[in-house]
């Protein structure tokens, strides 16, 4: 009757609803049963690791995490037919969270042999775990992926050896706390300040009040002016003592959700320090950094700045920063440093004789760009009947892009080993001309040219006259939707780019590669899901040209893109996070970037997650297949 009974409850439970009979038998056979009081605590942080996934059968319990000043940090709530110790099991690490029963519970204890056995030969189960899960994982400032080498290890280590109160900035402007709301306004309009911290007589900080409080709590409110601050002011201020180092000061930040701390020093308010400081700390932030772009004048001054871009690509990575976001911040650094060279470059070779756009293709278009990646970019400019003119025309836009070109490879960006590049004249052509490029690609038969073409359907405007390339756009979306053997040969050429696992859910290697024993995590990882994501953006019609931005504009256009949409986001965040974090320790270490990582170095987590990637890449690769006999 036990068996039977552990069989109905574990059917109807996600992900165990997913198994056979026999193997809910299985385990039903093997499963314990253990009871823990109210109050007691079933897993203890960074003690050891979980033998068991625990299934609660009846009760409660919360996960929380103590943080570094001993604050208890909720994390979840669970109940009845939920589990705990997941990461544990699968990772054999210690325990990242403690999960203290909330009530009398009674749970099913499955052990870790069990578990990893049900990983490997059992898809559905496991792509539930990659759901519930890998948002956690990414996004968690805990998470695994992140202790190895972020905001506790690695780096510039200043965070852990400046205290709060060297950096804290000595002037602040207070205020006595029974002021009136038109005091406080005329003295943070005078000071020009965002923020008012109020004190006692004695000049003890008893709270603050900003900007917003006063567009939401009285503006908004048609409040008198003549009233008091304190009925509108902050009372619970986060406060970091003068002796606190900096990290702690950012952990606050980071746990609250704040911008700014005010520093005391027994008590006594001495300055505030704020998120800008303690990233100005380790070199720089991206503001400063863009704002230091905008004022060079000279491609020499640009090559100094153009440095500290790895020093942003690693204060991102500390603060738990998702790839996406990461990507998207250094695409735009870069992208004002192009738009300052190409105003430079102007400025040295005179108005253009047209109107142009300066393009980017790749992972520069498709604002995916991590370190310093290679020039893939293009002039587009406009048509002239002025045939008399034209070799001028190419002469001046040839000159120009050849500057353009040396300039980057100045400031670190290495030219394409293709030559698709703007300073070739294949690729700096008038409109007319890119028309016809794109009509022969979709009218080519061939499915090496066709993929070789997909890297300029990925093209995003920089600088310039946006309307040419928004006329490009245009031209490709209303020809290619009847360019059904066009899609068929971009669809051939991602099904043979297949994913690296074996008939036993083993990774595959290439024996003759001089990269033996590794998975290339842009070919295999990376490429696959951005080609998928263009394919379905091209024959929809979709003018985004990021991965991301793809599957959120897909969503409601493309029934896969539909069904897998949070799959494929996290899936991508995570195998760009694992290619970011293996060049980012290449460069601390000073060897070459690659994109070749070996799964020794993985976590069991994370070769479990990988493979979770490979088996959604497979899945979406034979649909497409199906859909190609169809």
């Amino acid at each position: 009757m036990f068996l039977e009974d552990v069989i109905e409850f574990f059917a109807n439970k996600q992900p165990f609803e997913h198994l056979d009979l026999n193997t809910l038998k299985k385990i039903a056979a093997n499963v314990t049963m253990e009871f823990y009081p109210k109050g007691f605590t079933i897993l203890h942080q960074d003690g050891p690791p979980s033998e068991h996934l625990r299934v609660i059968k009846t009760g409660g319990v919360k996960v929380s995490i103590r943080s570094t000043d001993d604050e208890e940090v909720l994390i979840d709530y669970r109940s009845e037919g939920d589990n705990f110790g997941f990461l544990s099991v699968v990772s054999g690490d210690k325990s990242r969270t403690s999960v203290i029963a909330i009530e009398d519970t009674t749970c099913y204890l499955i052990s870790r042999k069990t578990i990893n056995e049900l990983l490997d030969t059992n898809p559905a189960f496991a792509e539930f775990f990659l759901k519930s899960f890998l948002n956690k994982y990414i996004d968690k400032t805990f998470k695994e992926m992140h202790n190895k080498s972020l905001i506790f290890g690695g780096g510039d280590k200043l965070l852990f050896t400046t205290t709060v109160g060297e950096l804290a900035t000595k002037e602040i402007t207070t205020a006595p706390h029974d002021i009136t709301f038109k005091e406080a306004a005329e003295i943070m309009s005078k000071k020009e300040i965002s923020s008012l911290v109020l004190i006692e007589s004695d000049g003890a900080p008893v709270g603050i009040v900003t900007d917003r409080d006063f567009r939401d709590k009285v503006v908004s409110k048609g409040r008198n002016v003549d009233e008091r601050i304190s009925k509108i002011m902050s009372i619970s201020l986060i406060k970091a003592e003068a002796h606190d180092y900096c990290f702690e000061a950012l952990l606050k930040m980071i746990r609250y959700n704040i911008h700014h701390l005010l520093v005391v020093d027994e008590g006594r308010l001495m300055g505030i320090i704020t998120n800008h400081d303690l990233m100005m700390l380790q070199g720089t932030s991206p503001i400063s950094l863009a704002r230091e772009i905008e004022n060079q004048q000279t491609i020499d001054g640009l090559i100094t700045v153009s440095k500290k871009t790895v020093k942003i690509i690693g204060l991102l990575l500390k603060e738990g920063a998702k790839a996406s976001n990461i990507t998207r911040i250094i695409t735009e650094i870069n992208d004002r440093m192009l738009k300052k060279i190409l105003e430079i470059t102007e400025k040295n070779l005179g108005r253009p004789p047209l109107n142009y756009c300066w393009i980017r293709f790749g992972s520069e278009g498709r604002k995916e760009q991590t370190f310093k990646t290679d020039q893939n970019n293009a002039i587009l400019y406009a048509d002239s009947d002025r045939n008399e003119n034209e070799k001028l025309i190419k002469q001046y836009f040839l000159a120009f892009s050849s500057s353009v070109s040396d300039s980057l490879l100045k400031c670190g960006f290495p030219r394409y080993p293709a030559n698709y590049m703007a300073s070739n004249q294949q690729f700096c052509q008038p409109l007319t001309v890119w028309k016809k490029y794109f009509f022969d690609f979709m009218h080519e038969s061939s499915t090496k040219t066709v993929s070789n073409s997909t890297i300029f359907f990925d093209f995003r405007p920089i600088y310039g006259d946006l309307k040419l390339s928004e006329a490009l756009r245009n031209y490709i979306i209303s020809t290619v939707c009847d360019q059904r053997i066009f899609l068929e040969n971009i669809a051939k050429t991602i099904i043979k780019n297949r994913p690296p696992i074996g008939f036993f859910n083993q990774f595959v290697f290439d024996k003759l590669s001089r990269h033996k024993g590794k998975l290339d995590i842009e070919l295999k990882g990376i490429s696959p899901i951005v080609d998928i994501l263009r394919l379905f953006a091209i024959e929809k019609g979709v003018k985004e040209t990021s991965t991301i931005d793809r599957i959120n504009e897909l969503r409601n256009k493309h029934p896969l893109v539909e069904k897998y949409a949070e799959e494929l986001e996290y899936a991508f965040e995570f195998v760009m996070l694992l290619k970011i974090r293996h060049q980012f320790e290449q460069i601390e270490s000073g060897k070459d970037l690659d994109d070749f990582i070996n799964p020794n170095d993985l976590n069991n987590f994370e070769k479990k997650t990988i493979k979770e990637v490979f088996y959604l890449i497979s899945k979406i690769q034979s649909f497409i297949i199906k859909d190609m006999s169809a």
